[in-house]
């Protein structure tokens, strides 16, 4: 876990302080020195004490500053553990990817191709917009932009958009249960440069969970294995630069000194840079001004919502490879395809298969097992 140095706040009610004044002395001209507030090193109660007593005077600029301070002192510091981390994780992936189908769908049939690069780059705007109104607002803080930090976090944005780049040609030149079949492999990768550079346990039951969603996979996809050496070779690209991607998110949430909100605007900001030119270069910058029947209202409303759901899904993604590590975030990443799939019957009639079927049943069954293998791993760390 990264542990930040706690923030301290002073904190002097004129009205209080006179008070104490005239009941200690009438003719000092000292002033009692302010309190200290320190969030992360007190206790809530001591803190929440503190306040209430500032509330019985009158309010003044100082006391409504210290409320601003604390809130966003609260969101600053706000810990996850384990479990709520991975369900805030999985229920900010699920809405995003219905989010986009959604959006997808509504410009499928007027343009010829796709708009995904520039998707993920109108939704990099709204969530910078977001996490800056949320610290003008006093609900959060972090510092100002600077360049050595944005060099310290460029590595990550690189990954993800090169994740994202060979992705797509993944798809381009490979069956879809094929490229599945590969994202479960890159998480074999992930667990092993897990335990490789962060020396983290991988337990025999762990290895079995991945084998198990793996052989799911590769059953579900026997009808359609359809294999080219340049679609193997982008599938083990995509591999490689998931599993960098999470593992690097992780040496950056430990070795750079930002909170999460400061993360997610330094994720969000220079994926902007990165993600702009992918889209000029594929093409979509000019398709997307070409078309104005998608300049609609309703196209830009699933836009900002889509944004939305990005700026906590920055949040959800930092928080869950900080609680729980690069492996389990992978294996929830792998887990999310379930309910998407479901919800996404229900939403947008999509037709669901035997093999799918089964593929559900083999990932939920995976699943359990990891679980199963956490929660001995948590058992013996407790008796140690």
């Amino acid at each position: 876990n990264i542990n930040f140095c706690p923030s301290r706040y002073y904190c002097s009610n004129p009205s209080i302080m006179a008070e104490t004044k005239q009941r200690s002395s009438p003719t000092s001209q000292t002033s009692p020195s302010p309190f200290e507030v320190v969030i992360g090193g007190t206790p809530l109660k001591d803190v929440e004490s503190q306040e209430s007593v500032a509330l019985l005077e009158l309010p003044s600029p100082t006391s409504a500053a210290m409320g601003h301070s604390t809130l966003a002192s609260g969101c600053q510091n706000m810990k996850l553990g384990p479990i709520l981390s991975c369900m805030l994780y999985s229920t900010c992936s699920v809405s995003m990817v219905l989010s986009n189908k959604s959006l997808a769908s509504s410009y499928n049939d007027l343009i010829d191709g796709d708009l995904n690069i520039l998707l993920v780059f109108f939704q990099a705007i709204v969530a910078v917009a977001a996490v800056d109104v949320c610290k003008r607002s006093s609900w959060v803080e972090y510092p100002a932009f600077n360049w050595r930090t944005a060099l310290q976090w460029a590595p990550v944005n690189v990954f993800f958009c090169l994740m994202l780049f060979t992705g797509m040609a993944s798809l381009q030149h490979n069956t879809v249960p094929m490229v599945t079949v590969f994202k479960n492999v890159a998480n074999i990768f992930t667990t092993f440069g897990d335990w490789y550079f962060y020396r983290s346990p991988v337990s025999f039951l762990v290895i079995l969970s991945f084998l198990v969603m793996l052989g799911g996979a590769c059953a579900a996809a026997k009808h359609d294995a359809e294999i080219t050496p340049l679609g193997i070779f982008w599938m083990i690209a995509n591999c490689l630069c998931t599993a960098g991607y999470v593992l690097y998110m992780k040496h950056a949430t430990q070795s750079i000194k930002l909170s999460k909100w400061g993360m997610v605007f330094y994720n969000n900001l220079l994926a902007m840079v990165f993600l702009l030119p992918m889209a000029v270069f594929r093409g979509e910058a000019s398709t997307f001004l070409k078309t104005p029947a998608i300049h609609t209202l309703g196209y830009l409303s699933k836009n900002v919502y889509a944004g939305f759901v990005g700026f906590f899904l920055n949040f959800a993604s930092l928080t869950c490879v900080q609680a729980t590590g690069p492996t389990t975030y992978a294996i929830v990443g792998s887990l999310n395809k379930i309910p998407t799939t479901i919800i996404g019957y229900f939403l947008f009639k999509t037709v669901i298969t035997h093999q799918t079927w089964f593929f559900i049943g083999i990932n939920i069954l995976g699943g359990f097992i990891y679980s199963y293998a956490k929660i001995r791993e948590k058992q013996r760390n407790e008796q140690k």
